[in-house]
């Protein structure tokens, strides 16, 4: 992806993504376990160094797969250092844009995250990403969706329930004691 084509997304440092802290305070595997089972399809969007990737990859085991997509590509290759390390064979990982999942077929995907994704792209590609989560979601697939509210965020409440609204929600509320994060899970609206 070309440089001028990040211009203006919202980004944390790669260590922000992925650390002892975070992990201490929201630790992966029982968020994954919540929502992914053996053997399904996932695609982890803006999964930076792979915080949530390796869990998914894990729980998927290895009749599963888990596409891992983020725009930088030192996170993507921390994630393929990481899945090698692990032996870890079922991650598929693409230096992308959530805006241009064409390496994913339509309605084959049985879980998205796109966990703080949303809030750091610039509003037309964000578009483009809530699309593309449509697109490949299978029916009866769900997707976990969040972003941050405050300066970093580019999704204020209104631009928040305009993205739910292309989506049925199941279930959606807050958390956080300083970014206070929104988030919901939600379907596909035929479903």
């Amino acid at each position: 992806m070309a440089a001028d084509k990040n211009k203006g997304d919202k980004r944390f440092p790669l260590f922000v993504h992925d650390n002892p802290f975070r992990r201490l305070f929201t630790p992966p595997r029982p968020f994954v376990r919540s929502f992914v089972d053996r053997d399904q399809a996932v695609a982890d969007l803006g999964c930076g160094p792979g915080f949530y990737t390796i869990a998914l990859a894990e729980q998927v085991g290895s009749g599963g797969k888990v596409y891992a997509v983020d725009s930088d590509e030192k996170a993507i290759r921390a994630v393929d250092r990481k899945a090698g390390k692990r032996g870890l064979g079922n991650i598929e990982a693409h230096v992308s844009s959530a805006g241009d999942l064409s390496f994913i077929k339509d309605g084959t995907i049985d879980f998205v995250l796109a966990h703080g994704l949303l809030c750091s792209m610039a509003p037309s590609e964000r578009d483009a990403a809530v699309s593309e989560i449509k697109r490949i979601l299978k029916p009866g697939g769900r997707a976990y969706v969040s972003v941050a509210k405050g300066p970093w965020s580019y999704v204020d409440d209104a631009a928040w329930e305009k993205i739910l609204d292309r989506f049925r929600v199941e279930r959606k509320g807050r958390q956080g004691f300083v970014i206070a994060d929104r988030w919901a899970v939600v379907s596909l609206k035929n479903d």
